[in-house]
């Protein structure tokens, strides 16, 4: 007997001998009951208690029962509270007035509620009330299987819930579908509950006796549910493992195809597998050509799996209007730092949507990564305006209508700056409705004010900013050290960062600031040391593996280990511009001039950064590649004149682009 339910119980023989003794006396007065599995009375059905059922609701609230002795590791997720009480069993009516003698009576509606279910649902009521679910729990239980009612087992794995009991409320689950093999309101709760416990090896039988009571077209349904079910596992290898074969079983028949490849894929990819994943996406692209779903599921694969890009460019190329796929590849190339990419995209789509806000909002922040102040401008002006004309699409950015005409502000101050207009971008951001201490504002007037020679100034506004919790002064002391380093005030950044790591710990982010200062101060063991420990403290932060491998190669030492540590960075973000820059320079200083162009070009293309026009010019300038790397130096020059990588490269070459 479970731990919950041994307390008092061992009245309840006697109990149901009385109700026996009790049912023969009545025996003879009551007629007897129709033969039927489900009560005849909806009035003598204890009142429904929901279950995670399909629908997702969860059970009612009121006031909780007492909790299970050893819930351990399977109690269930979460406790809902008590149950109502059932319903009072029908009593006899009044006497009515004589009807007349043309009115015949109406027929005489007999409960299978006898004596002995009575008293069980009495007693399991009167234990529930008295806080002793288990033997609530126990009492129902065999009602339950006795009746054939579901309403009564919905109840019994309501109270095992509440009791935070999961094993138990498995057990009720399974004596309900046994019960009742035709019932999926018990199948599909059996299936809930082992998932919420965790138990995804034993929900494949449930699950395939479901799909078994439905029709081939209602399978589908069944199956597209089963990702989100388990989207909070602990342990997706399992559910993988667990699912698979059945899920290659439905995959061979027509009507189960698509969503079981499409299944296979989303699970693969929560456990890891984007391998795997990749594969079932291009089975489903090939076998249902016009779906759209395992394309922006491969847009999703695309960190891991680059060589997914194909599948999408060559769908865009065949099918231009495929709208949906095309924003959601331009995010995923923002997201991967490739900013001159994603900003083709979104020039596409405002072409193709000239009246889509989101888009030019998009486009006009990539102008400005790309450092196109003029163009940036026109793409946010018009997203503006279409913030007055068309206001219901602001419910697309998920913004306020001052959130959202706050942030195009903001952008259009950062173009005038870009342009050196620092007239026109304080006069931008003075007409911002930001709450105060907005840290991005407050940003971009301290970089206004260190403009204008005025950096003090613009460091005090920085920390006369509101908030005074960890997380504020974080935000504010990481700002203000930018604005240092902006500023070329490298060692002031330095010790500012130290008084950081001092004050917050082993923070991440602080460290790896800390050690870009050591660089610039030429202090290499210490930013080794630096970037090392940031490796300990969080082994997957790929900037750190690339920082150190990058300066490794440009000081020509340990090559070999350079690779190593900057291929280990490609490994956790593939294709991400600036690590491609790192991989074609060590392999320039290797003396592979054809990788390191290959790479250099493939890094430029997807961002033409000044720091990597540097490195892509000098490696042409050595292949004899003369006028191309004057022509790409000087296009550097154009968007930063005054970058450090660029003006030494050219000392260092004597060129003049």
């Amino acid at each position: 007997m479970p731990a919950f339910v041994r307390r008092h119980s061992w009245w309840i023989p006697a109990v149901l001998a009385l109700s026996c003794a009790a049912n023969a006396q009545t025996a003879q007065t009551v007629q007897p009951a129709q033969s039927s599995k489900r009560p005849a009375t909806q009035a003598t059905k204890p009142a429904r208690a929901a279950t995670p059922a399909a629908t997702g609701a969860s059970a009612p609230s009121s006031t909780p029962a007492a909790a299970p002795a050893g819930g351990g590791k399977n109690a269930a997720p979460a406790a809902p509270a008590a149950p109502a009480s059932p319903a009072a069993p029908t009593a006899p009516a009044a006497p009515a007035a004589p009807a007349s003698a043309a009115s015949a009576p109406e027929p005489v509606q007999n409960s299978d509620l006898d004596a002995p279910l009575f008293y069980q649902l009495l007693i399991g009521e009167m234990e529930l009330q008295n806080e002793q679910p288990g033997v609530a729990y126990q009492v129902l239980l065999d009602a339950a299987r006795r009746s054939e009612d579901e309403a009564l087992f919905r109840r019994v794995v309501a109270i095992a819930l509440q009791a935070r009991a999961g094993d138990q409320a498995v057990v009720a689950a399974r004596a309900w579908r046994d019960t009742l093999p035709t019932s999926q309101e018990a199948h599909r709760t059996l299936i809930q509950l082992l998932a919420l416990l965790n138990r995804p090896a034993e929900v494949a039988a449930p699950l395939r006796a479901l799909l078994a009571l439905n029709v081939p077209d209602a399978r589908a349904g069944l199956l597209a549910g089963i990702p989100q079910l388990f989207a909070r596992t602990p342990e997706p290898k399992k559910v993988l493992d667990g699912l698979e074969p059945l899920l290659q079983e439905t995959a061979a028949r027509p009507e189960t195809r698509f969503v079981s490849l499409m299944v296979l894929a989303r699970l693969a990819q929560l456990a890891g597998n984007s391998e795997a994943a990749l594969v079932n996406v291009r089975t489903a692209q090939r076998d249902f050509p016009d779906r759209e779903e395992p394309l922006l599921l491969a847009v999703e694969l695309l960190p891991q799996r680059p060589e997914a890009e194909s599948l999408i460019t060559a769908e865009l190329q065949a099918h231009p209007d495929r709208q949906a796929l095309r924003q959601a590849y331009a995010r995923a190339l923002a997201r991967a730092q490739r900013p001159a990419d994603a900003a083709r995209e979104f020039r596409l789509l405002t072409e193709q949507s000239p009246e889509n806000l989101t888009s030019w909002l998009a486009l006009g922040s990539l102008e400005l990564d790309l450092q196109h102040p003029d163009a940036a401008e026109t793409a946010i002006q018009r997203y503006m305006r279409l913030l007055d004309e068309q206001p219901a699409q602001r419910e697309r950015l998920e913004l306020s209508d001052r959130e959202a005409r706050q942030q195009g502000q903001l952008l259009l101050a950062q173009a005038a700056e870009m342009r050196g207009d620092l007239k026109s971008a304080e006069k931008r951001l003075g007409q911002i409705d930001a709450a105060p201490g907005n840290l991005d504002i407050a940003y971009r007037r301290a970089s206004l004010l260190a403009r204008q020679g005025k950096l003090e100034q613009g460091r005090k506004l920085l920390q006369s900013l509101p908030g005074d919790d960890v997380k504020d002064r974080r935000a504010k002391l990481l700002a203000e050290s930018q604005l240092l380093r902006e500023n070329r005030q490298w060692q002031t950044a330095y010790d500012l960062l130290g008084e950081g790591v001092t004050a917050y710990g082993d923070d991440t982010d602080l460290l790896y600031e800390q050690s870009m200062m050591a660089e610039k101060l030429g202090k290499m063991k210490e930013m080794e040391a630096l970037l090392q420990k940031v490796i300990q403290i969080k082994p997957q932060h790929y900037h750190a593996y690339n920082a150190l491998g990058y300066a490794l190669a440009d000081r020509n030492e340990r090559l070999e280990e350079a690779r190593d540590l900057i291929s280990k960075a490609l490994s956790f973000a593939p294709g991400e511009p600036f690590i491609m820059d790192s991989m074609g320079w060590v392999e320039f200083r290797l003396g592979r001039m054809g990788e390191a162009e290959r790479l250099l070009r493939q890094a430029y293309g997807s961002r033409p950064d000044p720091e990597i026009a540097a490195h892509l010019g000098e490696v042409l300038w050595a292949a004899g590649q003369q006028d191309e790397a004057r022509r790409i130096f000087a296009d550097a020059m154009k968007r930063d004149p005054d970058n450090e990588s660029v003006k030494s490269t050219l000392q260092r070459l004597k060129v003049r682009p």
